[in-house]
């Protein structure tokens, strides 16, 4: 897509689609769901799927394990949407694109964003298979989703990030865990373009700069949902290691599997809180 694109009219045209399809019941809270975490849609009382190919505008996921469908119904007690399956920039979309569905999300009148992802650990600190609640984020990636001219009816030119992920629900996150027995690590995600892993040059660089995870998404969402003023608690699942001096070789099909393990937890954590917590107004 070009960068003249009318994105305000493509945001029209996609909502009001959606809108239809779920005959105007619409959710506040949403959740995307990442590499290998599919699973948790198997706690959704689903009502409404939409493939991302039936959805205008929208772009379709090409990496395994990401199917590739919007999902409305019921998490426990409350009324959901969920992406299965996000866009990466290393597929060769713009930021614009990658970060399409969120701009959707604020216009049906989506208040909180849940984000999970998996990522490699750098902290000596962590194992596979660890929960990691994002506290903070690093920027790597070498575009910007909010870089042009700002549309002010999608948000301010200058956003603050100070409280990109709300601090009240990594609270509620961090009680849950206590109260549940999880074992819940925190730290600051850092989000580069891929697809490459990192080698142990970039790991050691990445942890030397404040960063305590890393992988290839997450990062351009929540900027553009936080442009929007949605609130956002974001979740990983260190699904290898990249701890100085004893790096492992990561392949896609082996953080896939580490996910798939640690998934039932993360699930659980994420539905009691989507349970628990009051949405904004």
């Amino acid at each position: 897509m070009a960068q003249d694109i009318n994105w305000l009219e493509k945001i029209q045209e996609t909502s009001q689609f959606i809108q239809q399809r779920v005959d105007g019941k619409l959710p506040k809270t949403a959740i995307i769901l990442g590499t290998g975490l599919g699973a948790v849609v198997d706690r959704i009382n689903i009502e409404v799927e939409i493939p991302y190919g039936e959805i205008p505008n929208f772009p379709v996921s090409t990496v395994e394990g990401h199917k590739g469908r919007l999902i409305f119904g019921y998490l426990g007690n409350k009324y959901i949407m969920a992406m299965q399956g996000r866009f990466h920039y290393y597929e060769g979309y713009t930021m614009q694109e990658v970060t399409f569905p969120i701009r959707v999300m604020k216009a049906i009148g989506i208040k909180t964003l849940f984000v999970s992802n998996a990522s490699g650990g750098m902290n000596p600190d962590f194992k596979v298979g660890d929960l990691m609640v994002i506290t903070d984020h690093i920027n790597v990636f070498p575009e910007h989703p909010l870089h042009g001219k700002n549309i002010n009816e999608l948000g301010p030119r200058f956003p603050a990030m100070v409280d990109a992920y709300s601090p009240r629900l990594i609270q509620m996150a961090r009680d849950i865990a206590k109260e549940k027995g999880i074992r819940l690590m925190e730290g600051v995600y850092v989000g580069t373009q891929g697809p490459t892993f990192e080698t142990p040059a970039e790991y050691r660089y990445f942890w030397r700069i404040g960063g305590d995870a890393v992988g290839m998404s997450t990062v351009p969402e929540v900027i553009v949902a936080r442009h929007g003023d949605i609130e956002v608690f974001g979740i990983s699942i260190i699904t290898d290691l990249g701890v100085e001096g004893a790096v492992e070789r990561a392949s896609h099909e082996e953080v896939q599997k580490a996910a798939a393990a640690a998934q039932p937890i993360m699930a659980m954590l994420v539905q009691e809180m989507v349970n628990r917590f009051e949405e904004k107004e």
